[in-house]
């Protein structure tokens, strides 16, 4: 039982409506959308004011408690799950978008704000956020920056970390930090922007976040190529990428994701296609049509048996919210849902694409493949029950499979969806044993008494 005194502490500070204490509420915010068991709180707290997040913060430091801050909970690798009779910090509560300046071109937001909420702000003034991870409706910014969400517009455009031009947090003692600057450049001090980005609330927890916006793309053009063999499709991203081309987006869908989002949508895609590619190339419309035909040409080349060019807006939003819905439609299939987002050099694509049809066969297990191939980040989506126990174990099988691969290739345990719980126990064969044990230090340095997000990216080993 969370003690009686403190409840009434955080009441004092954040109103009685913003904390919740009864079993109902603190099951609600147990989990994320990770495939990991739920861990109950003992508390959960809504800020809505800056000076109070620094007070709770404290407050926790002060107590011992560990606390977690969550966003919606999209979080894919158990960056959000809590620990048992700890605290859930929502961010939901600081929402507004403080500023978005047109001359220089940024933004300045509450960790709470939707991501898309943001992106449709600024481009109705003409400006552009180009970060759009899948769960952009829902999503928050802070919860953006805590893992270094990416999206479909990675490829040519970045990452969140791109865009990050400076923070306010609060340290582990409820102090303000500042860093970063609302300039083009800055070179003031550590870089502890940087440090900040990714680091999933373990080193701090946001206050207000800077982003960068640039000027909003003249001209679009989305096309779908139908391929009647996976690597020849595979082998078309490669080829694409060699030519010095960056699309927009450069998307990747198999046979069995194309038939699932096809019966979820009703977009008309070709379901008996072994692969499709979606190509989306912007800028300026000479130059769009330059690129957008240099694709075309590609494709065909490397052996696409038809390419369709959507003919206006509509079409175009209708191939990306298909695509957008993958995951949904996928999850309609079996109760449990294993969503990776292992990530090769992108001349690797053919080769990790192949590995994942054979681990599927290995393993017995089924796997649909999609995903941001441009950038070399596929999403192998791994449909499954977990309340079958040999099935499951063949699963995590598979899952270890694929990052010895991706690693073996050149690549990284994560594109886009963080550490987490789900990989710290795999991060030493990427990074090895140092490279943790300088993380550890830095963090022991930072909150001596481990109470932000505990266990996450790093575990809790000695230092």
């Amino acid at each position: 039982m969370f003690p009686r005194t403190l409840i009434k502490e955080f009441q004092s500070i954040l109103g009685k409506e913003n904390v919740f204490a009864n079993e109902a509420d603190l099951v609600t915010y147990s989990y994320d959308a990770a495939v990991l068991d739920p861990v109950v709180p003992g508390v959960v707290l809504r800020s809505q004011t800056g000076e109070a997040l620094g007070k709770v913060v404290k407050l926790c430091n002060e107590n011992g408690i560990p606390l977690t801050v969550r966003g919606t909970g999209t979080n894919l690798s158990g960056g959000t799950i809590p620990l048992p009779e700890g605290a859930v910090v929502l961010t939901n509560g600081m929402n507004r978008i403080l500023e978005i300046n047109e001359q220089d071109m940024y933004a300045v937001v509450q960790p709470g704000v939707i991501t898309a909420k943001l992106a449709g702000s600024v481009e109705a003034k003409g400006l552009f956020y180009p970060p759009d991870p899948g769960s952009q409706t829902v999503s928050t910014l802070g919860g953006n920056v805590a893992e270094n969400a990416g999206g479909l517009r990675g490829l040519k455009y970045g990452v969140t970390r791109d865009y990050v031009m400076g923070l306010q947090f609060f340290d582990v003692n409820g102090d303000l930090v500042k860093t970063g600057s609302r300039t083009v450049k800055c070179a003031t001090g550590y870089n502890l922007t940087g440090l900040m980005v990714g680091s999933e609330g373990t080193l701090g927890v946001f206050n207000e976040i800077i982003l960068k916006l640039i000027p909003l793309p003249a001209s679009q053009k989305a096309m779908v190529a139908v391929f009647n063999e996976m690597d020849r499709a595979s082998e078309t991203v490669a080829a694409i990428i060699a030519s010095h081309i960056v699309p927009a987006t450069l998307e990747f869908m198999d046979n069995f994701t194309i038939r699932a989002v096809e019966d979820f949508s009703h977009v008309g895609l070709p379901t008996d296609a072994a692969a499709l590619l979606l190509v989306e190339v912007d800028g300026h419309p000479v130059q769009v049509d330059e690129e957008a035909q240099k694709v075309k040409d590609i494709c065909r080349k490397m052996g696409a048996t038809s390419i369709r060019v959507a003919k206006d807006a509509e079409e175009r939003d209708k191939v990306w919210e298909a695509r957008r819905s993958a995951l949904s439609a996928l999850a309609k299939l079996k109760p449990t849902l294993v969503l990776e987002d292992a990530t090769v050099p992108r001349s690797k694509i053919p080769e990790m694409v192949r590995a994942i049809q054979d681990i599927a066969k290995e393993y017995d297990i089924s796997i649909g493949t999609f995903g941001h191939a441009g950038d070399g980040n596929l999403h192998p989506t791994i449909l499954t029950d977990r309340r079958n126990e040999k099935e499951w174990e063949r699963v995590e099988s598979a899952i270890a499979a694929i990052f010895d691969k991706a690693l073996g290739l050149g690549g990284t345990l994560s594109g886009e969806h963080g550490t987490g719980i789900a990989k710290s126990c795999f991060l030493e064969k990427e990074t090895g044993r140092a490279t943790i044990v300088y993380s550890q230090r830095i963090k022991a340095a930072l909150d001596p008494n481990n109470i932000l997000n505990p266990g996450k990216i790093i575990g809790t080993g000695p230092v």
